[in-house]
C-alpha cells in the first residue's frame, strides 16, 4: 500500500529554543522513525528565534532591507535543515531541498528542506512541498497549542480557535503583508496559497509529541485546524 506523505513545518524554536534541544531532537527522531512504516514525512526546518536574533543584531549596525533580513532567516533556516538532516542519517535524503518546486525521486521516507527565497517564511516552502508531492495536509509545530484570535502573549482574554475557515483566518488573525521576521501561526502567502490549493493545516505544539502522534493516529489532538 502507498505511503501517505505528510509535510510537516517544524519551527526553529523546537530545534533551537535558546541553544540546541537535543532531549526534543531524540525524541523527535524517534517519532518520526517509527511512523515511517506508515507515512513519508516531508521537514522543512525553520529560523525561529535564532532567525530573529540575527535580524534584530544586524538591524541595530545597519540598515536593512527587508529582502537582506529574508536571506539572514534562510541562511538560519538552512543551517538547521542540514542539521536536521544529520540526525536522520541514513534515513532521510541526502540532499536538503531549497526549492520546494523541485520534483524528488528518492525511495526514502524521510526529505528535508528549508528556506528558498526572500518575501516568504518556510511555511511557503512547506505549502508549496505539498503542492509538489500532491498532498493536501500540512501540520505546522509550533510552540503554540491552538492559533488564538489575538497574541495571547499581550491579551489575556485571548481565545483558542479549534477550527476556522481560511478566508475568516486571514481576515482575523493575520497581518496584511508580510513582515520579515514576524511571528505568526501561519505566513500571509502561505495561507493564500494554501486556501487556493485547498490545503489543510492543522497547527501544534511541537513539544507535546504525544499529541502530535494522536494526530498522526487519527486520535482527538489539542491544536488547530485551518481548512
Amino acid at each position: 500500500m502507498k505511503k501517505e506523505t505528510i509535510v510537516i513545518s517544524v519551527g526553529g524554536s523546537l530545534i533551537v529554543p535558546e541553544e540546541i534541544d537535543v532531549s526534543w531532537l531524540k525524541e523527535f527522531k524517534r517519532v518520526i522513525t517509527e511512523n515511517t512504516e506508515r507515512f513519508r514525512f516531508v521537514l522543512i526546518a525553520g529560523g525561529g528565534r535564532t532567525c530573529r536574533k540575527y535580524q534584530h543584531a544586524a538591524k541595530e549596525l545597519v540598515e536593512m532591507s527587508n529582502t537582506d533580513l529574508d536571506w539572514l532567516g534562510i541562511e538560519v533556516t538552512r543551517m538547521n535543515a542540514y542539521f536536521v538532516k544529520t540526525i536522520f542519517k541514513g534515513k532521510a535524503y541526502e540532499k536538503v531541498i531549497y526549492n520546494p518546486t523541485e520534483k524528488i525521486k528518492t525511495d526514502k521516507d524521510i526529505i528535508v528542506g528549508c528556506g528558498w527565497k526572500p518575501g516568504t517564511s518556510t511555511d511557503m516552502d512547506a505549502v508549496l512541498m505539498a503542492k509538489s508531492f500532491g498532498v493536501k495536509r500540512v501540520i505546522n509545530l509550533s510552540n503554540i497549542d491552538y492559533v488564538y484570535d489575538k497574541d495571547p502573549k499581550k491579551f489575556k482574554d485571548a481565545k483558542p480557535i479549534k477550527e476556522m475557515k481560511w478566508k475568516e483566518f486571514r481576515s482575523k488573525v493575520l497581518p496584511k503583508e508580510w513582515i520579515s521576521g514576524s511571528n505568526t501561526p501561519f505566513d500571509v502567502s502561505a495561507s493564500a496559497e494554501a486556501e487556493k490549493l485547498g490545503i489543510e493545516i492543522a497547527v501544534m505544539n511541537g513539544k507535546n509529541l504525544n499529541n502530535f502522534q494522536n494526530y498522526l493516529d487519527g486520535k482527538v489532538f489539542v491544536g488547530s485546524l485551518i481548512n
